[in-house]
């Protein structure tokens, strides 16, 4: 049997795929597909990939489909570094105004929605558009960029511009981590193949204690080459981010939820994060 895996092309989630036994994976049929995550969301609630880093807002749609594997996510206590809200006015001042939204994610998305209707009781305009700073800004009071696309903005933005990391803002108002990312696999590839999927599940473990154990450096060289920058930008980038998925960011996913739900963004509650307990060796 095989497995269609999909990658989420941005560096925040990187130190999870980085590292993974990619030619003994392929030895066994697999497949890695690169993605933005809008995309592997669909392709995985279509059954077109079995398993990947995907948006937790597209968990919480698909949690019947869906199982998580343990100890895996893209979560950020005081600030994730590449989610942000860039506004012309200050964030207190935005109810009546028109933002732009990132076609690419819809965790971020429905984050944005759930702080600046809850926390500052805004009613805001929304439209979606591909991202680009510079064009969401043309006919918008403010634009939500995400991943690589918000990093590259802050490096050219108008100074006269506010910005906002939204994990900083869901963490003044909750006190909470915010997990953006969560590793998901179709249940039918479970029924299928679990013993492929336990042999990828090691893998992911390996990458991201490796990526940890080397302080992200071989990874930093590769993204500096790619994508430029400061290697001290860099460096503290990962610093705040948090790839394991204790009991505490589940907690803060379970609020997100919540308040997602009572707001209207999901269609049913999210009783509970199913995590995949039987990890076969």
């Amino acid at each position: 049997m095989s497995l269609i895996i999909g990658e989420i092309s941005y560096t925040n989630i990187l130190p999870l795929y980085y590292h993974l036994d990619r030619e003994s994976l392929r030895e066994q049929g697999c497949s890695i597909i690169p993605q933005v995550p809008s995309q592997l969301n669909k392709a995985m609630s279509d059954g077109l990939v079995d398993v990947g880093g995907i948006s937790s807002f597209a968990y919480a749609e698909n949690t019947n489909q869906f199982t998580l594997l343990p100890d895996l996510s893209v979560s950020a206590y005081e600030k994730v570094g590449s989610i942000f809200l860039f506004s012309k006015v200050p964030i207190e001042e935005l109810s009546g105004k028109s933002i732009a939204l990132t076609s690419s994610s819809a965790t971020s998305i429905h984050l944005l929605k759930v702080i600046l209707e809850r926390f500052y009781e805004h009613t805001v305009s929304y439209e979606m558009m591909k991202p680009n700073l510079e064009k969401m800004l043309l006919d918008h009071d403010a634009c939500l960029l995400i991943g690589d696309d918000a990093i590259m903005a802050t490096w050219r933005k108008a100074e006269t511009l506010y910005q906002y990391d939204l994990a900083s803002l869901w963490y003044k108002h909750t006190g909470m981590p915010m997990t953006f990312a969560v590793v998901a696999v179709r249940n039918d590839a479970i029924e299928r193949d679990s013993h492929l999927v336990g042999q990828l599940y090691r893998s992911f473990i390996h990458s991201k204690s490796l990526s940890k154990e080397k302080n992200y450096q071989p990874m930093i060289q590769d993204i500096l080459k790619t994508y430029g920058g400061e290697k001290a930008f860099w460096d503290d980038y990962f610093q705040g981010l948090y790839y394991d998925f204790s009991k505490r960011e589940q907690r803060g996913l379970e609020l997100y939820y919540q308040l997602a739900y009572e707001l209207g963004y999901l269609i049913k509650p999210v009783e509970s994060i199913h995590l995949w307990g039987a990890v076969e060796s």
